[in-house]
């Protein structure tokens, strides 16, 4: 025997709330010229440098973080790399990604370190975090785009957003993590020398989690790198559109050389940010 049951209007519910929500142009516009403004000011550095002086900073930026390990291989292909980069026509297409995934993991470092940091001082907080934290990171990336448009148009800002929206989950675990795995004992040690709450994050658990922490920001680079390609499809500038062009018009060619640039970056910005955290001090 079949029991009928009528089907929950879940999808009109999602859409009388983002409906509601857009109501609210005002805050949205605020936020718009402030993610706005951080794009802007990163682009406007990209293409205030020459490329032959980008590629000096990035190349001293990696001897100085693989300064203990002389990563020589590291540095002659990232000078490889750029190049080619250069040569392909890409760069400033590589300069805007690279504005699109520093925006993002700059937001998700913000928010994301200090909801770990709760995560880790509040069960509570933690049990609250976790489902919000697991639908964030397997909802499919496109579905973010829907109410990013709806709310923020289409160009670089709702990129970021969505971005911001994959990419946060990785910081917000690592963090959470790497405090509670700092040794009781050294929080006691802290606890009996009279540190407040303050200094005992500031001073022991932070310091000793930043190994767990700096995987987390590897992550969340890596994650808002791999939506460059998806948020151009609401206009969100760089190596992405390139892809997404070439899909649509069938051209392989500039498909493979478009995502050889995006793969070069994202070992750079890999390496890097793997550098920094091995570095001794």
């Amino acid at each position: 025997m079949t029991i009928l049951i009528s089907k929950l209007p879940l999808s009109d519910w999602v859409n009388s709330f983002v409906t509601w929500l857009t109501q609210f142009t005002g805050f949205f516009n605020v936020i718009t010229s402030f993610i706005g403004g951080i794009v802007n000011g990163f682009q406007w550095v990209f293409d205030l440098l020459p490329v032959w002086l980008f590629i000096v900073i990035v190349l001293a930026i990696t001897w100085y973080a693989t300064r203990h390990g002389k990563k020589w291989g590291l540095l002659l292909f990232e000078l490889a790399g750029l190049l080619l980069i250069w040569n392909l026509d890409y760069w400033r297409d590589m300069t805007q990604t690279l504005t699109l995934v520093l925006t993002s993991s700059l937001i998700a470092l913000v928010i994301g370190i200090p909801l770990g940091i709760l995560m880790a001082k509040s069960h509570t907080f933690e049990a609250i975090m976790k489902p919000i934290l697991d639908l964030m990171q397997t909802m499919p990336a496109f579905v973010y785009l829907i109410p990013a448009v709806a709310f923020f148009g289409i160009g670089m800002v709702p990129g970021v957003i969505s971005s911001v929206i994959f990419a946060m989950p990785p910081t917000v675990r690592m963090t959470n993590l790497g405090i509670r795995q700092v040794p009781v004992d050294l929080i006691e040690a802290a606890d009996s020398y009279g540190s407040t709450s303050w200094q005992k994050l500031i001073k022991v658990q932070l310091p000793l989690a930043k190994s767990t922490l700096m995987a987390g920001v590897n992550q969340s680079m890596m994650l808002s790198l791999s939506m460059v390609v998806i948020a151009s499809m609401i206009g969100a500038l760089g190596l992405g559109t390139q892809v997404y062009f070439a899909v649509g018009r069938n051209n392989a060619g500039n498909g493979f050389t478009a995502g050889l640039a995006i793969v070069i970056l994202a070992i750079i910005l890999d390496r890097i940010t793997q550098a920094f955290n091995r570095a001794k001090h």
